[in-house]
């Protein structure tokens, strides 16, 4: 559920942006990770926006949110989540799924946009794995994977209660590990991604070759939850292939917690069943077995409150 802003509201505040596959978000988010009242707009991006469709939706979204801001407050500073890969150290960002940017200077464009604060910008997965520590669902957990399953497949890292080092802002990258007995094509060159098994696209168009009439991930939901066959048996093999990535992550990194959000993971409480159960069956390990597989704590402010985290908690970063 949204974050309830009670009370009076804190005087350090920091602008929120996060750049997906499907839409852009602004936000003004303060220190105790709650967004402020009206601040909130989204654009759509998508694979067909141009470069200058991309950019406009950004700066509207940017202006909107700092229109929000009480007079006489100042950012702390700007926090960028971005589809990846990125390259955290010069603020580009090419999203696989938005073709139309290849080395784009996100963090550039919105510093333009707040001259006077300073800009950071992370891979979205990094955002929720952020958030999800600070204030969601990984609260106390000191080795945690955020995961986002929308458009695509995104994920990022704290371990040791801390961001995992990455020298170039992708570590956690997990949409593009192979999951095994996959072969589906990926955008990236590779085959069996887990992005091209479990993303919300890739998961209808599976359907979709085996008789399901809809196109989007909420058709989708509607038809598992009426119990049509087709839908159950895709939303299965989406969950299965994230639970195969994940015992694949909890073997390699001991993690406590994966916490999961992004619009497609809604689509049934299924989809987290059926991945708890790929964990449970592949390994007898019980430091692998021990992961927890949660929805995210945040709903979908997830992102921006991560995002928001660049800000306000960069003791995280590594």
């Amino acid at each position: 559920m949204p974050r309830a802003y009670a009370g009076a509201m804190h005087r350090a505040l920091a602008l929120a942006v996060d750049f997906g596959g499907t839409k852009v978000e602004a936000a003004v988010v303060d220190d105790q990770g709650r967004l402020l009242p009206g601040s909130r707009h989204r654009r759509p991006t998508g694979a067909g926006a141009t470069s200058a469709e991309l950019t406009t939706a950004v700066r509207e979204v940017v202006v909107a949110a700092l229109a929000s801001l009480p007079d006489g407050v100042v950012l702390r500073g700007a926090g960028i989540g971005a589809a990846g890969p990125v390259d955290a150290e010069h603020g580009l960002v090419s999203p696989l799924n938005v073709p139309a940017w290849r080395d784009h200077p996100l963090a550039a464009s919105v510093a333009a946009l707040v001259p006077e604060a300073p800009v950071t910008l992370r891979i979205d997965g990094l955002c929720i794995a952020l958030a999800e520590h600070w204030v969601g669902a990984g609260r106390g957990a000191s080795n945690l994977l955020g995961m986002i399953v929308s458009t695509g497949v995104g994920g990022g890292l704290v371990l040791g209660g801390r961001a995992a080092p990455s020298p170039t802002g992708n570590a956690g990258h997990i949409g593009h590990v192979e999951v095994g007995g996959f072969d589906d094509a990926c955008a990236c060159g590779g085959r069996g991604c887990l992005e091209a098994v479990a993303s919300g696209p890739r998961t209808v168009a599976w359907a979709r070759t085996r008789g399901f009439s809809g196109s989007t991930g909420e058709e989708l939901a509607l038809a598992h939850a009426a119990g049509d066959p087709v839908a159950i048996a895709a939303v299965a093999r989406a969950g299965g292939a994230l639970g195969h990535a994940i015992a694949s992550a909890a073997n390699l990194l001991d993690l406590d917690v994966v916490a999961i959000g992004g619009g497609f993971s809604r689509v049934s409480p299924a989809l987290f069943d059926h991945a708890r159960a790929a964990v449970a069956g592949r390994t007898a390990f019980p430091f692998v077995a021990r992961v927890r597989i949660v929805p995210s704590g945040l709903s979908d402010e997830g992102p921006l409150i991560g995002a928001a985290a660049l800000v306000h908690r960069p003791e995280l970063l590594a």
